[in-house]
């Protein structure tokens, strides 16, 4: 097993822990292919990545990142890299983890008309 894919392995546990979920094999898988729109990968080829035997490739790799909240970047090489021109990112309130972006995302892409729905929704909800 080589250093490079150990270390990934380690850091995509702990992205998978960050956000509550077990670093097993069968998580990753049922995860994972919930998000690619690819042909979906085997039990296998989640315990190689979760074991360090294999790496994704960068497909694959975008959507761990996208799942976990991690910069694709940092899973794939560790440490936030410095001194890079980029894209400023959102601030999040704290407790909003990837599961509420994925909802304010779906909510945005919305029609202003089920927007103004759901919002009346929400506000009937926390008034209550």
């Amino acid at each position: 097993m080589s250093d490079e894919r150990y270390e990934f392995s380690q850091r995509l546990a702990a992205a998978m822990r960050t956000l509550g979920y077990e670093p097993r094999p069968a998580v990753l898988f049922r995860l994972f292919n919930a998000k690619y729109r690819g042909r979906s990968v085997s039990f296998q080829t989640t315990s190689r990545w979760l074991n360090g035997r294999s790496m994704p490739e960068q497909d694959k790799l975008q959507v761990l990142a996208d799942v976990f909240g991690v910069p694709p970047h940092v899973l794939r090489f560790g440490g936030a890299q410095k001194n890079k021109v980029a894209e400023t990112q959102a601030v999040w309130p704290a407790g909003a983890g990837v599961r509420e972006r994925h909802v304010i995302e779906a909510f945005l892409a919305l029609p202003p008309k089920r927007r103004e729905l759901v919002g009346e929704l929400v506000k009937a909800l926390s008034a209550g």
